[in-house]
């Protein structure tokens, strides 16, 4: 990993299109020449002000299957430093070390999660996924099922059409979104019974989303940990307390919002058209990565390899941080795409 860094500031420093003040911040850390010139096989700096990032380039390729087909989903991180990445593809989550090693697929053939999130219970990790064939699933590591909720078995107020995101609070209660379809949430509590739910199609700010396309138990501030929903055809993020009461709205104007991650205090939001956006603990959008100036790229699912730019995205549908606070971005992609991104300063 030492010289994949240092070939990668060698490369960096004259990048045209990223921000004069990352670009310093590598001159000042790493004095070598070089240049990155477009294109998915070098490295390219991402980011503004003080979130700096460069790309690694060709992480997750394998000689066997260098592309793993359709991504669409969602990419986090266990405490291992693994990284999951979520396909609709038979091979359902692919599991990489950080350096981009493939290690093995899980889950059953096809599963389809969309949304993604790993919780610790006691001393050991559990991964919940929200599967497009209408069921909240808990899974082991290794993708063993422990159990399932499934959201066609449920009263009718609390059935859904399509699942899109799942989230768990501390006390075990889980969170499910019917983006795709009825735009309801539903909480759950610990022994995966209903106890309440919320939404309707529409663009008011208490209950009404068009397109809930994810979720995430936010803990930026332990004294009031909330519910963020990504309202992402209403374009924008809107909080929830953990009963499901309608807070506030965060933000607004962003790209088609759909899904999250934290570190520390900040949020990223993977946007749907073209970018990934950084919010800080006021929720006030501090950094733009990867924002692709070709409009035609955007929200565009078919985007070939050819076309693909370091460092410029063109679907982000999902973000993980790992606990240092690099990011992977999973642009939603027919061939399949994953980005990391090395973070410059901690």
């Amino acid at each position: 990993m030492t010289r994949l860094l240092g070939a990668i500031f060698a490369l960096v420093l004259t990048t045209s299109w990223v921000s004069a003040h990352c670009v310093d911040d590598a001159k000042a850390s790493h004095d070598h020449p070089g240049a990155a010139p477009a294109g998915i096989d070098s490295p390219a700096l991402v980011g503004e002000g003080d979130i700096c990032f460069v790309t690694v380039p060709g992480w997750g390729a394998r000689t066997d299957a260098p592309f793993p087909g359709s991504t669409h989903g969602s990419i986090v991180v266990d405490s291992q430093n693994l990284v999951y990445v979520c396909t609709d593809t038979e091979n359902s989550i692919l599991v990489y070390d950080a350096d981009g090693k493939f290690i093995k697929a899980i889950g059953e053939p096809r599963l389809k999660i969309h949304g993604l999130t790993i919780v610790k219970e006691k001393d050991e990790e559990f991964i919940y996924g929200a599967s497009s064939g209408r069921q909240i699933v808990k899974l082991k590591m290794d993708g063993t099922k422990v159990w399932t909720i499934d959201l066609r078995a449920q009263p009718p107020e609390y059935t859904f059409k399509n699942v899109t995101a799942v989230a768990v609070a501390p006390d075990g209660s889980i969170y499910a979104a019917d983006g795709y379809g009825t735009q309801r949430i539903v909480k759950f509590d610990s022994d995966q019974k209903p106890v309440k739910v919320i939404g309707v199609r529409g663009a008011g700010e208490d209950g009404q989303f068009k397109t809930c396309h994810g979720l995430i138990y936010d803990t930026r501030n332990p004294d009031e940990p909330q519910l963020l929903v990504a309202d992402r055809e209403n374009r924008r993020v809107v909080a929830y307390d953990l009963d499901l009461n309608f807070k506030k709205v965060l933000i607004t104007g962003l790209r088609r919002p759909c899904s999250f991650s934290i570190y520390k205090d900040t949020l990223a939001v993977a946007e749907l058209e073209a970018r990934v956006v950084i919010l800080d603990k006021d929720n006030k959008l501090i950094a733009r990565l990867g924002d692709n100036e070709n409009r035609g790229h955007w929200a565009n699912f078919g985007v070939p390899v050819d076309q693909w730019k370091g460092g410029i995205f063109t679907a982000p549908h999902g973000c993980g941080f790992d606990a240092d606070g690099n990011l992977y971005v999973q642009d939603w992609n027919r061939t399949g795409r994953t980005t990391k991104l090395l973070r410059l300063h901690k």
